[in-house]
């Protein structure tokens, strides 16, 4: 289940004769490719969550073979855009040399063949303790930045004319209306003077577009709205209100939220909530508009999205704070939002759920551990809850990947105890929990069905209280459910309608829901 092989196929010619360009041996290396923008090089990208190798393949060279950028023995974090400045072959390099949060230079080529301490890099993206790089490419005319700031995932310019040398220009950034939204490049032609960007947030469904690349007569650039994803059935984004609230974690740190409701909810202290989490792998809960998620806040359900640690919302550090011998923190963040909803007046403390899965399946499985009272019901959807019995089997297709993300219990005694300390399954204990979904998938090859099966029963065999624990198992589906829209519909309305019953809220409020 982990892809190792780039092959190169002749049009025409049977596939049997297809070439292997090129192999990944270490089970615990991803592989990929893309080609490079100019479309001058093959890039294969090699790495996993703690390092990287890139190797190019020009196709004006092909019998010349691959050459690797930064081997992975430096233990680099990297990504490599090779492209021509001012006619001159360069590479482009995203990576965490010296900055945890990444950084932008560029290499020639002839550097790479001196030791990584004796090359000559210039900089073009300084390192900054608030702005996580996530990755950089170029146009014909532009170097196009992906940044994520103040959570937030953002677009920015700056053009190639005097790129790395003090004349270097200050970068544009597109402007949004709201707070909270996402904004991400979604295609661009090289020698096209503008790029394509998709755009949402909680309430604006998916927005496409162009923006004009700035210019000397133009310094702002200009975006031009292409397409807006119609919503039917009387929507209207002013019937809902996104904010951004903070909950405190045992340590202090500040736990950035975004806090979903009804612009009809009173603060009364009477309503229901739901809190939703990750925390895992650096990925970043950002903001996305969702109908599904409506019919929660037509029932006057206030839902908070807790971007705790282990995500990646506030840079690398706040991954590190949250992976390995410091994952409690995920927890623990969590049980902090709900914390902070109980007391915000929004909801009553004896009407909030939680809901995550994969990876936020395993949240779900140790705050119900630890906190079972604060908690009316939990949705655990493909839930990794035995997660030490998997990782300790190197035979499984997918346990090496995650050593890098928990630890090697297998080599590691400390990361074994530590592990022991809070997997769902190790730590089931006599204690009323709650109301309890999990929903899983036969075909599941990420988290393996037994894994949840086993939870279920230790929770029935050992909770001191009378709440139903259920499983839901879809028998077609894999990791991410069932096939077919209408089916992914159905799944979604069923965890949604556990949640809305659990809580006494299955009536729409006064004049909301769709028509």
């Amino acid at each position: 289940w982990r892809p190792y092989q780039v092959k190169a196929h002749v049009l025409g010619t049977p596939v049997t004769e297809d070439e292997v360009v090129y192999q990944e041996d270490d089970v615990a290396m991803w592989l990929g490719f893309d080609l490079a923008s100019d479309r001058r090089h093959l890039v294969l990208n090699i790495g996993c969550s703690e390092y990287s190798e890139t190797r190019l393949l020009r196709f004006d060279d092909y019998d010349a073979g691959l050459t690797t950028v930064i081997s992975r023995d430096e233990r680099l974090l990297y990504e490599a855009e090779p492209f021509l400045l001012d006619g001159r072959e360069t590479i482009l390099l995203t990576h965490n040399k010296d900055a945890i949060n990444s950084m932008v230079s560029l290499v020639d080529p002839e550097e790479l063949a001196k030791p990584l301490s004796g090359q000559d890099w210039r900089t073009v993206v300084e390192h900054s303790d608030d702005v996580r790089v996530n990755g950089a490419g170029v146009t014909a005319t532009h170097l196009v930045l992906s940044i994520r700031k103040d959570t937030i995932e953002r677009v920015q310019v700056l053009p190639l004319a005097g790129l790395g040398t003090p004349q270097q220009a200050a970068p544009v950034e597109p402007e949004f209306d709201e707070e909270l939204y996402t904004a991400g490049v979604s295609g661009s032609d090289y020698n096209a003077p503008v790029i394509r960007i998709g755009y949402t947030s909680y309430f604006t469904p998916s927005r496409v577009y162009d923006f004009v690349l700035p210019t000397a007569d133009a310094p702002a650039g200009e975006l031009l709205l292409r397409k807006e994803s119609p919503v039917l059935g009387g929507y209207s984004a002013a019937d809902y209100v996104a904010t951004r609230e903070w909950a405190t974690a045992d340590d202090g740190t500040r736990v950035p939220l975004s806090v979903l409701r009804h612009v009809s909810v009173k603060q009364d202290g009477t309503g229901a909530g739901l809190v939703y989490g990750y925390g895992s792998y650096e990925v970043s809960m950002d903001p996305g508009f969702g109908v599904a998620r409506l019919s929660l806040l037509d029932r006057g359900i206030v839902m908070v999205i807790a971007h705790i640690r282990g995500g990646g919302e506030l840079g690398r550090h706040w991954y590190d704070d949250g992976k390995k011998l410091t994952k409690k923190n995920t927890f623990t963040d969590f049980i902090a939002a709900t914390d902070w909803l109980a007391s915000s007046g929004w909801v009553a403390p004896d009407r909030i759920a939680a809901m995550g899965g994969s990876a936020g399946g395993l949240l779900m499985g140790a705050v119900a551990n630890m906190a079972p009272e604060k908690y009316a019901a939990v949705v655990a959807q493909v839930p990794f809850v035995d997660a030490l019995t998997t990782i300790l089997d190197p035979d499984l297709p997918l346990s090496a990947l995650e050593w890098e993300e928990w630890g090697n219990p297998i080599t590691d005694p400390q990361a074994y105890a530590y592990m022991k300390s809070y997997t769902p399954y190790e730590n089931v204990r006599s204690v009323a929990y709650p109301k309890i979904a999990a929903v899983t998938s036969f075909n599941d090859t990420r988290v393996l069905y037994v894994e949840p099966a086993k939870w279920v029963q230790a929770l029935r065999s050992t909770s001191t209280g009378s709440e139903p624990i259920v499983m839901k198992i879809e028998m077609d589906g894999g990791h991410g459910g069932a096939s077919g829209r209408y089916v992914q519909w159905r799944e979604r309305a069923w965890d949604y309608a556990f949640v809305a019953d659990s809580l006494g809220a299955t009536e729409l409020l006064p004049g909301a829901g769709l028509k």
